[in-house]
């Protein structure tokens, strides 16, 4: 034995140290793991399975990973956590190590394995009928996106009944519920049926054709997001999922004009009760686009007898952003992406938002915490998306969003001095360690999660202007070179992402609604900007006397729009385009 656990210990210290720490949680990612699983000919260590305290496994970008062997299931029934994304595990590959229940698992992540059917446990389509109990009574998220599944099978709902988020971005799906759901079920809804607490589906960015009525038989749904696919209508069962708040059916080719213009406005409600007027006659929606004419006529009256200052006052306090199209933009910014970011981390959105005022006060404090906070929450701790924000006058364009190797990519991130990003990431990964021991800790902090998103990777992504510096080595930080100072005016922004371009330009939504609330609350304080400078930036140009300075406050933002394009010059993306800043329509006063 000795001998044995001798040679685990020189190829698997981190199996070995969680043998003799009692490990609960353990994560292996990164080259030097899918170097030893590429020379265990694509498998993982038996080792692993005599871990049986285990609650939490991860192992993630290790694209030589094809198996699972054998009793994984069996060997580890306390499993609650089991992450395995952006490996190479086929259906049969995880078929064996999935094979037995896992009663107490309750998350399960198989995105980016290049799937193509689900595995047997999971109820692959061809799979007969299961009988028995559950294979995975508890789970309750199970993240397939970023894989090729064409269709799902009914034995999902055997298997995993408890099912309350399911993640299907990023696939091949025509239709939806599709397969899932057994024939009849939009009939047979109610207690008892498939799939009793499911609330979120998310199918964004698939090839689905058709959204069937069977949508209704899920009783829980909350949240639907089928954005950029292929639908050319919507059912009018919509209206009977009793749940339903938000929904997603941005980027499809709607025929009705007027539900796809609801939907670029987001307008759910009135989504909900124009499909179930049968989408069309006089539904809710249409008595409130009366009720919305008769308001905006009562109100130009009063203008018109004078009687107009408090709407004025209201129209004055709302936020606004005015929006410069290329076309009207003498320099427009381009951001060329190379053909090697869609390995590492494909999307990116980016715009030009120029009249910021950061100088008084505590403001750049507050902009500086605010893309912390947007970081911890709609970037979901900077796993689904990472924002950066530069000064655009230190900025030399055109910028390219390229991907170099981890030992030649160089940076000078914020407040440290130039660095290679192999060299960058190791010694965050010391911090991140050490402030886990400082803590007790004995899981994974937000830091070490977002580390982990570049593991495995032969390349790092980066931006780069045109002197060739890195300006932005995403997740991971920004350059010194462009950082935002108190007397920054204009910003560039960016936004990547390695899941869908939808979550990239709803953070920058977000991001651009945040900065707009921000820039009013700083002119209405009039803080003292701490500088002798008499001619303070809260003026602007021309130097306004304070009692001009009301007016100030409502100057529009000015958003420009940047163009991401390929090596050859086609369009990939442009931000804002005319179905952007939508979302946050109801804040935010957008002339375009």
């Amino acid at each position: 034995g000795a001998e044995r656990s001798g040679a685990m210990a020189a190829a698997w210290p981190e199996l070995e140290a969680a043998a003799r720490e009692r490990r609960r949680e353990l994560a292996l990612a990164g080259p030097a793991v899918a170097e030893r699983v590429a020379a265990g000919g694509g498998r993982l260590p038996p080792e692993l399975l005599e871990l049986r305290l285990l609650q939490s496994l991860e192992l993630s970008g290790c694209a030589a990973l094809r198996e699972l062997g054998p009793g994984l299931a069996a060997a580890l029934p306390a499993l609650h956590t089991l992450v395995l994304r952006g490996n190479a595990l086929g259906p049969a590959g995880l078929g064996a190590g999935l094979g037995g229940p896992l009663p107490a698992l309750r998350l399960l992540d198989l995105s980016g394995n290049g799937l193509e059917a689900l595995p047997a446990a999971l109820g692959g389509v061809a799979e007969p009928a299961p009988a028995g109990p559950a294979a995975f009574p508890q789970l309750r998220s199970l993240n397939l996106s970023g894989n090729r599944l064409r269709e799902l099978g009914p034995g999902l709902a055997h298997a995993a009944p408890q099912l309350q988020d399911l993640l299907l971005s990023g696939n091949r799906l025509r239709t939806l519920p599709g397969g899932l759901l057994p024939p009849g079920a939009a009939t047979a809804a109610g207690p008892g049926g498939p799939f009793q607490l499911l609330s979120r589906l998310e199918a964004a960015d698939n090839e689905v054709e058709e959204l069937g009525a069977d949508i209704a038989a899920l009783p829980a749904l909350k949240s639907l997001d089928v954005a950029n696919n292929q639908l050319r209508e919507l059912p009018a069962a919509l209206a009977d999922c009793p749940r339903l708040k938000e929904a997603n059916f941005r980027g499809n080719q709607l025929k009705d004009k007027r539900l796809e213009k609801m939907v670029n406005g987001c307008q759910m409600k009135a989504i909900l009760e124009y499909l179930r007027a049968g989408g069309r006659g006089k539904g809710k929606g249409e008595s409130a686009r009366e009720e919305a004419r008769k308001k905006k006529r009562e109100k130009q009256q009063k203008k018109d007898s004078g009687d107009g200052e408090q709407d004025e006052l209201e129209e004055a306090s709302k936020l606004l952003v005015k929006v410069l199209h290329i076309s009207e933009n003498p320099a427009p910014l381009a951001v060329k992406a190379s053909s090697g970011v869609k390995d590492v981390r494909p999307f990116i959105v980016c715009c030009v938002l120029k009249g910021v005022n950061l100088k008084p006060g505590n403001a750049l404090k507050r902009f500086l915490s605010a893309q912390t906070k947007l970081h911890e929450d709609i970037c979901e701790k900077r796993t689904a998306a990472t924002i950066a924000t530069h000064d655009l006058q230190l900025i030399k364009a055109p910028l390219t969003y390229d991907v170099q190797p981890p030992d030649e990519l160089k940076i000078t991130p914020l407040g440290r001095k130039e660095i290679k990003a192999k060299d960058l990431l190791c010694q965050l990964q010391l911090e991140a360690e050490e402030q886990r021991k400082q803590k007790k800790r004995q899981n994974v902090s937000g830091l070490h999660r977002y580390l982990q998103l570049l593991d495995g990777k032969d390349n790092y992504p980066c931006l780069v202007d045109a002197e060739g510096v890195v300006i932005s080595f995403p997740p991971i930080t920004n350059s010194e070179k462009t950082k935002i100072r108190k007397d920054t005016r204009d910003l560039f922004l960016e936004v990547t992402s390695d899941t869908s371009l939808q979550i990239c330009k709803d953070v920058m939504d977000a991001l651009i609604l945040k900065i707009a609330e921000l820039n009013r609350l700083t002119l209405e304080n009039k803080e003292d900007s701490g500088s002798d400078d008499e001619t303070d930036a809260l003026c602007g140009p021309g130097n306004l006397n304070p009692s001009q300075n009301a007016q100030r406050v409502n100057v529009p933002l000015v958003v420009e729009q940047v163009r991401v394009v390929d090596t050859d010059g086609n369009l990939k993306v442009l931000y804002p385009s005319k179905t952007d800043l939508s979302t946050v329509a109801s804040l935010l006063t957008v002339i375009r």
